[in-house]
């Protein structure tokens, strides 16, 4: 198992906020590429991502399943990415003084993850998880500072020029 923990400046419910979000799964895991769809149960348990991973042309069609959601809390995954395999991932939140400390560990479960030693996948694991977190946490603190502005329905947003 490999674990990453960071300090983020926010709540967290702004961790969790980011997490609820299935569309912004590319946002924030290391890998992904593109979502394809997203349950709209999602982030209950049992809801299910579908998203791609990797670079184009060389993308491989995978799912991640929520296992066990508790907002502010505690949210376990199932990661599938055949032909490579699975990984269980659970991202813990508690809070502190100076924020929230946020801890992500991820367990290779099946396919060949799974039958590399974990000498050979920790420091890989780790290495992706330390981005995999610096990016949650521009969500998330980017999230806490307040809503977003977003463009208006119908037209377009302020200062960019409709397609002719």
């Amino acid at each position: 198992m490999a674990t990453n923990r960071r300090l983020m400046r926010c709540a967290p419910e702004a961790v969790f906020r980011a997490l609820s979000d299935g569309w912004l799964y590319p946002s924030w895991v290391v890998g992904a590429a593109r979502m394809r769809e997203v349950d709209a149960a999602w982030p209950a348990a049992g809801a299910v991502l579908h998203h791609s991973v990797g670079t184009w042309p060389f993308l491989l069609n995978g799912t991640t399943s929520m296992r066990e959601w508790h907002p502010d809390r505690r949210a376990v995954m199932q990661a599938r990415g055949w032909p490579i395999g699975e990984a269980r991932v659970v991202i813990e939140a508690e809070p502190g003084h100076s924020g929230t400390l946020v801890s992500i560990h991820e367990t290779p479960a099946r396919g060949i993850g799974a039958a590399i030693p974990s000498f050979i996948t920790g420091p890989l694991l780790r290495w992706r998880n330390s981005e995999t977190l610096r990016r949650l946490s521009y969500l998330a603190e980017s999230d806490s500072l307040g809503p977003r502005e977003s463009a208006p329905t119908g037209g377009t947003a302020p200062g960019v020029d409709p397609v002719s």
